[in-house]
């Protein structure tokens, strides 16, 4: 995996136009030390395959030195691109080590998946965690940060842990930065004091877009949620107990940002600079190193940011097929599975309103990493309280859901802070990408390996725990420049209260926002019936097949989520051309059709095609609206605004997910399918009737 990753860094720099002369340019600090710890690791374990007993003795204090001496040195160099991954996967795997007595501990399933013989281990570095059950030993060993992953493929078979994910990452994006850059640009980026300077920052309009976002960006995983879309679309989030939501489909009023970001960022591809013309080499060279996303692999605080997100996001999705599934399998109700989600997102419609106007008091970079240190305590505890009683899982999924919320708006304020003015757009959309390939990659590969894990489900849960902590420490390594307030700012500051009745009033006196809000909470009622039927309905479709219904539901949300990435750049490239008033009115009533049609059908290729269907569908209707919430709302009360209006749009999809459950236990699920397709039809049309929606 290393290799790998290595391999894939300069093989990108080199076809981005780089040059492997670069890499004499780079100066890093305490270089002797890494030498040093490097030698120690290696030569220890070379000493050990020897027989040398004294060595074999001391193996833990030795192992432990060599590990924290890369530890000071990759720290002392974070501030190069891709070095804080590496530090945070050296830490997670430091953290393995030192809890097994000196070895890299091994789940024993993983190495046979992978390929191995089951009675050997690796190497005199490795060593067998117990595998007969997963329980407090298992966590006390730091089981999950072990070697789990197993990567059964040709050539490159192994077992990998989640610290040699980000290892891989940090050493691609380090080489991918170095041999791009050249000797000037990576002393300026070195002089550059912490991703930029304060008067850059525009603190003022910063704080109004970051507020903006907060609200608007919700994951539909708009974090993370359940799956990217419907709780936070630019700064997409996680899944279900992640504070987000499943399938991959976004809520307008939940998100703004990444999916917004697909249409507004339109010009920058297809403007005068985007269009390619005829150039000298060097002139392309210096055209891709200059093209905003580039700029932003070579931001550092930026690019710990975005890969710590994708990898985490990974993690969700295995911990979410697997929460779904493990609270099907005790208790094979569709009604407990849909309160799970009900669970998930009642802190939404609850908190919604508030949660943006709390964030934006305190400090973003310590919102996020105590937020992702409580998910990953509580997420820990979701497969134990489980076996004891499944009741207990909700008020869990509840509290990780509700810490999500405070999340979301704190990376949203910090967002335009670690990145230039100009590359805040295209920051966004990276994140709406990043969201979407772990929806498109993450879900099928979630799947497969829950189908693996068998009984082993708590292990999923574990992962997640470790990618919330891994996450944590990333953040804490970027620099989140302080926003400037005028001295007097706590004095004049409106009341919580206050904030919120002027949003409240704003969105009631404003016809086209507020019909567009009433179509949505009733067109919506959909999107909580997908959210809570999908499990059990990739089980009904599976039935007497050779697929799993965990592989099965894992494609289906992979289908929604290539939808969604079809979708938003469609609408970003010729949305522009249409009224978005109709244009809602076309995505609601196509959604509703899929959804009618996927009730009627029982088959599974036909219904991953429904699935995707959806996925663009929904992007047809989102886009389009948090436009208009951008276009009409002043930017210093979009944050309340589109906190009513996620309330709402919450509220009427927790009913539905409510309801779901009990109807498709007394009528099947196909039955409620169809009837709740229909209401969706029905609203989008209903458009046509009111001008204020249909001329918008």
């Amino acid at each position: 995996m290393l290799i790998g990753g290595i391999l894939f860094g300069l093989v990108l720099g080199l076809v981005a136009g780089g040059s492997i002369s670069n890499l004499a340019a780079v100066r890093l600090r305490w270089i002797g030390i890494l030498f040093l710890a490097v030698i120690v690791r290696f030569a220890t374990e070379a000493a050990i395959a020897a027989g040398v007993d004294v060595v074999q003795a001391l193996r833990l204090p030795l192992f432990g030195l060599s590990f924290g001496l890369l530890l000071v040195g990759l720290w002392a160099n974070r501030s190069n691109p891709g070095l804080s991954l590496a530090f945070v996967g050296i830490l997670l795997n430091t953290i393995a080590v030192l809890a097994n007595g000196g070895y890299m501990p091994v789940w024993r399933p993983a190495l046979v998946q992978a390929g191995f013989d089951p009675n050997t281990v690796l190497s005199p570095f490795h060593a067998f965690l117990p595998f007969d059950k997963l329980d407090a030993a298992f966590l006390l060993r730091a089981g999950p940060l072990g070697d789990i992953l197993p990567i059964p493929l040709p050539y490159i078979r192994n077992v990998a842990s989640i610290g040699d994910l980000f290892l891989a990452a940090g050493l691609g994006f380090f080489l991918f930065a170095s041999i791009l850059r050249s000797p000037t640009q990576a002393s300026e980026e070195e002089s550059r004091p912490a991703d930029g300077d304060a008067p850059e920052l525009a603190p003022t309009s910063r704080l109004q877009r970051s507020v903006l976002a907060a609200v608007l960006g919700k994951r539909f995983r708009s974090e993370t949620g359940l799956a990217p879309g419907l709780a936070e679309a630019s700064v997409l989030d996680r899944p279900l107990a992640l504070g987000g939501f499943p399938l991959g489909l976004a809520a307008p009023g939940s998100s703004v940002g990444g999916r917004v970001g697909a249409t507004i960022i339109r010009p920058s591809f297809a403007g005068d600079d985007a269009i390619l013309q005829p150039l000298p080499g060097a002139e392309v060279v210096e055209r891709v190193r200059r093209h905003p996303y580039v700029r932003l692999a070579l931001n550092s605080s930026f690019s710990s940011l975005w890969v710590g997100q994708l990898i985490s996001l990974f993690g969700d999705r295995v911990h979410q097929i697997a929460l779904a599934f493990l609270v099907l399998g005790l208790t094979n109700s569709p009604v407990a599975v849909a309160f799970v989600f009900v669970a998930a997102t009642l802190p939404n419609l609850l908190l919604s309103p508030i949660a943006g106007t709390y964030v934006d008091r305190w400090d973003a970079k310590e919102v996020m990493v105590v937020s992702d240190l409580l998910r990953a305590a509580i997420i820990l505890l979701i497969p134990l309280a489980a076996v004891t009683n499944v009741l207990f899982v909700y008020p869990l999924v509840f509290a990780v859901t509700t810490i999500s919320i405070f999340f979301r708006p704190a990376r949203v304020v910090a967002l335009p802070r670690i990145v230039r003015e100009d590359e805040l757009l295209t920051a966004n959309s990276a994140m709406w990408i990043g969201e979407t390939i772990a929806d498109v990659i993450g879900y099928p590969l979630a799947a497969v390996f829950v189908t693996f894990l068998g009984a082993a489900l708590p292990l999923a849960f574990w992962i997640d725990a470790a990618t919330y902590g891994a996450s944590a420490a990333l953040i804490f390594s970027i620099v989140v420049p302080p926003l400037a307030r005028p001295a007097n700012q706590d004095e004049e500051r409106p009341t919580v209260v206050a904030d919120l009745k002027a949003g409240y009033r704003f969105l009631r006196n404003e016809t086209v926002l507020l019909a567009n809000t009433l179509q949505a909470t009733v067109a919506q009622f959909t999107l909580g019936v997908l959210i809570a039927l999908t499990p059990f309905y990739a089980k009904g479709i599976t039935a007497g097949l050779a697929v799993d219904e965990k592989s099965a539901y894992g494609f289906l949300e992979a289908a929604i989520g290539v939808g969604n990435l079809i979708g938003g750049f469609a609408i970003g490239y010729l949305g522009s051309r249409f009224a978005r008033g109709k244009t809602v009115i076309v995505g609601y009533v196509a959604l509703g059709a899929c959804v009618v049609v996927l009730g009627l059908v029982g088959n599974l290729g036909l219904a991953i095609s429904l699935m995707f269907g959806i996925g663009v569908a929904n992007m047809v209707f989102v886009i389009p609206s948090q436009t208009m919430f951008q276009e009409r709302t002043p930017g210093e009360m979009l944050g309340r605004v589109v906190g009513f209006r996620s309330a709402l749009v919450f509220g009427s999809m927790t009913i539905a997910m409510a309801a779901s459950g009990l109807l498709a236990a007394s009528v099947g699920t196909a039955a409620v399918l169809i009837v709740f397709g229909l209401t969706t039809v029905l609203a989008g049309l209903a458009g046509l009737l009111v001008p204020a929606v249909r001329d918008a």
